[in-house]
């Protein structure tokens, strides 16, 4: 059976998907973008507070499942420009405290709602 984590601190999906599922212990989480879930509004002031958004979003989907950064076993990172590729590794190995995760990173066309980055992730138990 699948488990729909849905959390009110994270932001509430803008299509018809879910923050993540959960099934056999494995989270497969939906590409957060730096929406600030109080407000809807996204933060694009800088890339490294657009990261942090994204970082702080990821950590909520995270806690909804009862897990953390270290359960965080690969990710994928969308950026709308490669120039932005430093400034978000900064930013993203500052959240893992351990060995970060297997990850890829690629520069796509456009991100939804305009954002410069997005993270989806897969955690497991």
């Amino acid at each position: 059976m699948k488990k729909v984590i849905n959390y009110k601190n994270a932001p509430a999906p803008i299509g018809p998907y879910s923050q993540a599922i959960l099934k056999n212990n494995i989270l497969y989480a939906s590409g957060q973008i730096a929406i600030e879930p109080n407000s809807g509004s996204l933060v694009t002031s800088t890339i490294e507070n657009e990261t942090n958004q994204v970082m702080d979003n990821i950590k909520n989907v995270l806690f909804a499942a009862d897990m953390n950064f270290s359960n965080i076993v690969k990710c994928s990172i969308f950026l709308s420009d490669m120039k932005y590729f430093d400034a978000v590794n900064t930013i993203y190995a500052s959240y893992f405290s351990t060995l970060p995760p297997a990850r890829e990173t690629v520069a796509v066309l456009g991100l939804p709602k305009n954002a410069n980055v997005e993270i989806s992730f897969i955690a497991v138990v």
